[in-house]
């Protein structure tokens, strides 16, 4: 078996990382908005690195366990419960037949995940397990979760060597929901539709998070960024977008995200590094964001560096527990982890 969804929560969809190499049929991307939360749940497990979590917005959802697994919960701090009693995130849990989990709020961030690690049975296509819901397909049945739907697992995978050191703690975790951001950028591929003034504007401006914020784009209100030409402004011949491309129709700035459509003709001024996806897919309304270039080379690094910190959380999670305890107690503790495991 696998889970019951007793409450969806706002959105709740199936997501990994994406739908690659078919925008130009069409066929958008998705994929998970906080791509940093994401690879951290499945490190957490052991999993493999794409394999596919639940993502919510703004509220969790309640899902009541028709099987053991361990899961772990990461992005922003919704407050998870089990069975009423809080849990920890950034950690591996395991849940028991009939185990509740909930969540008490958003207390910081606005988007959570949830990492199994017996693989939720939902069917791939095109290469990915993750819900486009425009088109109807991937995730399950194509759509966010809704009340009374049931997820089977793939396999019963309960043990996890290490378990007890299977635990993060992240300071920027706790940071989460800063009132203000800065995004760093690689200008173009169109910036030149802007003038120098426009340009400087967009680095130098404090923008603020509207309510028109969800999985396709970010719209932002603040300073105006004048374009080259008054007449045209920055229409375009249409062409592809990427993950963070910027758009500024009438000169304020829209930062497209996982669903966002395959082409569009408004210019783009810069693309947000992908490191820094996350913290944007963690904002709120009100939320204010500052701009800051940087060069190709520099966000290839940026990547560099995040893929060796996450090399580090591995190596953290492997080493063997430095807590004492008495034996009685790890006796008890492994046989409610473990016992089950060979069934």
């Amino acid at each position: 078996m696998g889970i019951r969804v007793l409450k969806p929560g706002l959105l709740t969809t199936i997501q990994d990382l994406g739908r690659t190499g078919y925008q130009s049929q069409g066929f958008g991307v998705s994929g998970v908005m906080d791509t940093r939360s994401f690879r951290i749940a499945n490190l957490l497990l052991d999993n493999p690195e794409n394999e596919a979590v639940i993502e919510f917005t703004l509220s969790g959802p309640v899902l009541e366990f028709t099987s053991e697994t361990i899961i772990a919960i990461t992005g922003g701090d919704f407050q998870p419960m089990v069975n009423k009693k809080p849990i920890k995130m950034y950690t591996a849990v395991y849940m028991n037949k009939g185990d509740i989990l909930e969540f008490a709020g958003c207390k910081t961030g606005c988007r959570g995940y949830i990492a199994f690690s017996s693989y939720l049975n939902v069917p791939m296509i095109m290469g990915s397990r993750s819900t486009n819901i425009k088109c109807g397909i991937g995730g399950f049945k194509g759509r966010k979760l809704q009340e009374r739907d049931s997820i089977i697992f793939r396999q019963k995978r309960r043990y996890l060597p290490y378990f007890l050191s299977r635990t993060l703690n992240l300071p920027d975790f706790h940071e989460i929901d800063k009132r203000e951001i800065t995004l760093r950028v690689v200008l173009g591929p169109q910036q030149h539709h802007f003038s120098k003034q426009g340009v400087e504007t967009f680095l130098s401006g404090v923008y603020t998070v509207t309510s028109e914020f969800d999985r396709m784009g970010c719209r932002l209100e603040g300073p105006l960024i004048e374009s080259r030409n008054s007449k045209t402004g920055t229409d375009i011949i249409s062409d592809g977008i990427a993950f963070g491309s910027v758009q500024v129709p009438s000169g304020k700035p829209i930062i497209l995200l996982a669903d966002r459509q395959t082409t569009g003709g408004y210019a783009k001024i810069a693309t947000v590094a992908s490191v820094d996806i996350p913290k944007l897919a963690q904002r709120k309304p009100g939320n204010t964001v500052r701009f800051t270039d940087v060069t190709v080379e520099e966000a290839a690094k940026l990547i560099k560096d995040e893929m060796n910190e996450l090399e580090d959380f591995r190596k953290e999670i492997h080493k063997p527990c430095a807590e004492v305890l008495d034996s009685r107690l790890v006796a008890k503790r492994l046989q409610k982890l473990f016992v089950k495991a060979g069934e």
